[in-house]
């Protein structure tokens, strides 16, 4: 029996290779994807990323999505209410699944965070490219053939002028040492338009870029 497994999908490269990781596992089936999508402004949580392209990745694996519904700025306590809720529509669709899968590389802190909030829910969490060293695994998906571009900069860990790039070995080669090369601190988002699991990419154009909160660099796709 394979382990039914839900994964945390923020739309991002990280995302993309915890399920390119799955994917290769043959005791494991991806059945379904959560992301978080704040409500008012109809986007992917943290990453900024229009529903329309979340929509085309969904389309493109072909796998049920499931939300984890949130105001902006909500609470830590709004967080993980909404979360339960999401995995109560996940057990309530997919009663086989098992596993809550995350594509956390090296923050400790985070882990252990999603293992506690996962305890007594009845599912069990996954981390597919824990441990991983990062610039292999940067190097690795451009080579593998997936695209993304970076859609929201922290700037008080990377100049604001990253934001829109490709994620390519030109911009691998332009990251400041302190930046790591997924981004795994935060330094950088991305959204994927194509990976191994995807039906065909998915055509955008660039817009523009804005700063929010005095502090984050977005920059916009549709």
């Amino acid at each position: 029996m394979k382990k039914s497994v839900v994964l945390s999908w923020s739309g991002g490269k990280d995302s993309a290779l915890a399920l390119d990781a799955l994917s290769r596992d043959p005791e494991v089936e991806v059945v379904g994807l959560l992301t978080s999508v704040t409500r008012t402004y109809d986007r992917i949580s943290v990453h900024g990323v229009r529903r329309s392209m979340l929509e085309a990745q969904v389309d493109r694996l072909g796998l049920p999505l499931f939300e984890i519904s949130l105001d902006p700025g909500c609470t830590n306590d709004a967080y993980e209410a909404a979360f339960y809720a999401a995995l109560y529509e996940i057990e309530w669709d997919l009663p086989h699944v098992s596993h809550i899968a995350f594509g956390d590389l090296f923050l400790e802190d985070v882990r252990t965070y999603r293992e506690r909030l996962l305890v007594g829910s009845g599912f069990e969490p996954m981390f597919p490219i824990w441990g991983l060293d990062t610039a292999s695994l940067a190097r690795r998906f451009i080579a593998d053939g997936f695209s993304a571009r970076l859609v929201c900069v922290d700037t008080t860990q990377l100049d604001a002028a990253f934001a829109g790039r490709a994620f390519d070995e030109a911009l691998l080669a332009d990251l400041p040492p302190t930046t790591d090369p997924c981004g795994e601190r935060g330094e950088f988002h991305t959204f994927v338009s194509n990976a191994p699991q995807f039906s065909a990419p998915i055509p955008y154009r660039v817009g523009e870029t804005v700063l929010r909160d005095e502090r984050f660099m977005y920059c916009d796709i549709e």
